[in-house]
């Protein structure tokens, strides 16, 4: 049963109740269940590969990570804006995020890929606030608005376990780039209490060089948009984002060098790679065309790639004419027909 994100964040609890359970929804059921935050004795045993984060534990290197990234929070250069504000302090800019760790919902979700959700869902965690604020955003109240709770770096812990617990079969941490120190920091923690689930990165892709550098070993599965080949189009849309083309492509290059083209396991499952995701929009204002090229030419022909066929005029695209209605069946088959045409072997229909 397709489940989207709109029904996911309707429907999940909030994480706030995770902090002594953890609320855990799956898109197939009508009622909410509690699932009691679990100890390590408890937890089952993933049968898939060792997540890249643990060698990391062990050499005390993630320690060191940690500490890295929290020091960027005192003149934050996170992500590509380099706002170099103290959020220690409070301040914040672009984003809205202080030093804070702000979350919203933690469920098992239906709706993502197969190959992260199989059997028993995707472990989705979804941050607050975003750092590029798109204005057609199908998740405005949290990525605008800020909806969530400031919450504990334990209580997060206990939400990956939680969901681990569950069943999920990976832990998916949705708009991620300004909470990286967070998560680190609760990963470690978790980590100590038997987390063994791959870790998904769920970026816009709208992602510092230097940020993912430093995740280059914690992270199984990346899994970044590439929204726009023109930064004219991302200054207009994404909150004046104008190096928007230049700053995911050299991300998205990085985060395939770290785990090369996406590996599954015997029942389809992702354990490690990148699957890019890409949303076509009206008029081809995304450069679809030139999208599948850069990915065929820059990255490898075996990429797994998402063109997403889903967009539809949210939050305040109805400010600008050009946005504001859904593709059209040409336009699909379109879009579909250029990564072919690029050579593009791994392509998810639009």
């Amino acid at each position: 049963m397709f489940c989207s994100r709109r029904k996911l964040l309707q429907d999940a609890s909030a994480l706030a109740g995770m902090v002594a359970t953890a609320t855990l929804v799956g898109c197939d059921r009508e009622r909410r269940e509690a699932l009691a935050t679990t100890t390590k004795a408890a937890l089952p045993t993933p049968t898939g590969p060792e997540p890249a984060y643990m060698a990391l534990a062990r050499s005390g290197e993630l320690e060191v990570r940690e500490r890295k990234l929290f020091a960027l929070y005192e003149k934050c250069t996170l992500c590509p804006r380099k706002c170099e504000v103290n959020r220690l302090a409070g301040e914040n800019d672009v984003c809205r995020a202080t030093d804070k760790l702000r979350a919203a919902t933690a469920a098992a979700h239906f709706g993502e890929e197969q190959q992260l959700v199989g059997r028993r869902g995707s472990g989705t965690i979804f941050f607050s606030h975003c750092n590029l604020r798109c204005c057609f955003c199908q998740n405005w109240e949290l990525a605008h608005r800020g909806d969530g709770q400031d919450i504990e770096h334990r209580a997060l812990a206990n939400a990956m376990l939680a969901l681990q617990a569950r069943g999920c079969h990976n832990v998916n941490l949705v708009t991620p780039s300004h909470m990286v120190p967070h998560i680190v920091r609760a990963l470690r923690i978790a980590i100590a209490d038997g987390l063994r689930l791959p870790l998904v990165y769920n970026t816009g892709g709208y992602d510092a060089l230097a940020t993912i550098e430093l995740l280059d070993g914690v992270v199984d599965i990346y899994m970044p948009d590439f929204k726009f080949q023109d930064g004219k189009h991302a200054h207009k849309y994404c909150a004046e984002a104008q190096d928007y083309p230049e700053a995911a492509a050299a991300a998205i290059k990085e985060m395939h060098r770290q785990v090369g083209v996406l590996q599954m396991d015997a029942e389809g499952l992702a354990t490690r790679g990148v699957l890019l995701r890409h949303l076509v929009m009206p008029d081809n204002l995304a450069g679809t065309d030139r999208f599948v090229q850069w990915v065929a030419a820059e990255l490898s022909p075996d990429t797994h790639v998402n063109l997403m066929g889903q967009y539809r005029p949210e939050h305040e695209a109805h400010k600008y004419p050009e946005l504001s209605r859904r593709l059209t069946t040409e336009e699909r088959e379109q879009a579909f027909a250029w990564a072919v045409g690029a050579g593009l072997k791994k392509v998810e229909p639009v």
